[in-house]
C-alpha cells in the first residue's frame, strides 16, 4: 500500500509563536516529527507557507512543499500539498495521512495503526482514539471525546464527555462507562481528502469547533483505530518544557 505522510506546519501560533522551529535537544520540533514519521512511512513531506520552516527542513534533508497562506485548516493545506507533490513526483498514494506538526514524540505505531484501517477497502477516512483513564482527562477542557459503534466507526465527537452518565457524579463516570479520547491524526483516500477539504463547514462542526464533524454530518463513515498511545501535543511553553524534560531524561 502506497502511503504519503503530510505534516502541515505553520510558523504562527496564538500560544507559542514559531513552535515548529522550537529547539528540542539540538533539533527543531519539525525535525523530530519528520524523523518519527519516517520510522513508519517511506514518503513524508512538510507542507508550509513559511520560508523559515522550509529552510529548516531542507537543512536536515527533509522534503517540503510550499503552500498558500490562505488555508484555515491543516486539512486544506494537506490537499494543496498532495496535489503539488503528486504532480511533481507521480506517486499516486492509496492513503494520505495528515500528521500533526506539534507532536515531536509521535509514536510510529500510530501511523501504522491508521494505515491498517484501509485494509478494509470500504474505509475512506480514519482516525485514532485512546481510552480515558483519569478524571484529569475526563474533566479537563482540552480533551476531545468520541463514541463508536460496534464496527469502530465514529458516532460523534464532542468537547464534552460523552456519553453523559445520568444520575452519576462526574467524578465517578469512569467507574460506569468507558470513555475515549480522540487523537488528532487523520488518514484519507485521495478522493476522500479532496471531498473533505471542499465540503462546506457544517452546523455541528461550527458548534463544537471540530472539523471532522462535517464528515459525519454528511452521512459518511469514519473508522477509528484504538491505541494505548495518547501522545503529547505542544501547544504552550509549558508543553514544550515537558517534552524537553522527557527527551533529556531519555524517556522516549
Amino acid at each position: 500500500m502506497k502511503i504519503l505522510g503530510i505534516i502541515p506546519s505553520r510558523f504562527g501560533s496564538s500560544r507559542l509563536e514559531g513552535k515548529p522551529l522550537a529547539d528540542i535537544n539540538g533539533k527543531p520540533m519539525i525535525q523530530w516529527v519528520y524523523e518519527r514519521a519516517q520510522e513508519a512511512l517511506t514518503d513524508v513531506v512538510v507542507a508550509t507557507d513559511d520560508e523559515r520552516i522550509m529552510a529548516a527542513v531542507a537543512k536536515f534533508g527533509g522534503k517540503t512543499v510550499m503552500t498558500g497562506v490562505h488555508h484555515n485548516s491543516g486539512t486544506n493545506r494537506c490537499l494543496e500539498a498532495f496535489e503539488i507533490y503528486n504532480a511533481e513526483n507521480n506517486i499516486n498514494p492509496e492513503v494520505i495521512i495528515n500528521i500533526q506538526g506539534d507532536e515531536p514524540l509521535l509514536e510510529p505505531e500510530l501511523l501504522q495503526a491508521l494505515a491498517s484501517c484501509f485494509d478494509d477497502k470500504s474505509v475512506e477516512m480514519a482516525t485514532l482514539a485512546s481510552a480515558v483513564t483519569s478524571n484529569e482527562d475526563l474533566l479537563g477542557d482540552s480533551t476531545v471525546f468520541l463514541t463508536m459503534d460496534k464496527n469502530q466507526d465514529a458516532l460523534y465527537f464532542s468537547r464534552s464527555p460523552i456519553p453523559h452518565a445520568r444520575g452519576v457524579k462526574k467524578e465517578e463516570w469512569l467507574n460506569h462507562h468507558k470513555y475515549w479520547r480522540h487523537i488528532g491524526l487523520y488518514a484519507f483516500t485521495p478522493a476522500a481528502l479532496k471531498h473533505f477539504a471542499e465540503m462546506p463547514g457544517s452546523s455541528l462542526e461550527q458548534a463544537e469547533a471540530l472539523e471532522q464533524l462535517r464528515w459525519l454530518e454528511d452521512g459518511k463513515k469514519l473508522r477509528v483505530a484504538k491505541t494505548d498511545h495518547s501522545g503529547i501535543s505542544v501547544d504552550t511553553p509549558a508543553d514544550l518544557e515537558k517534552v524537553r524534560r522527557i527527551v533529556a531524561e531519555g524517556n522516549l
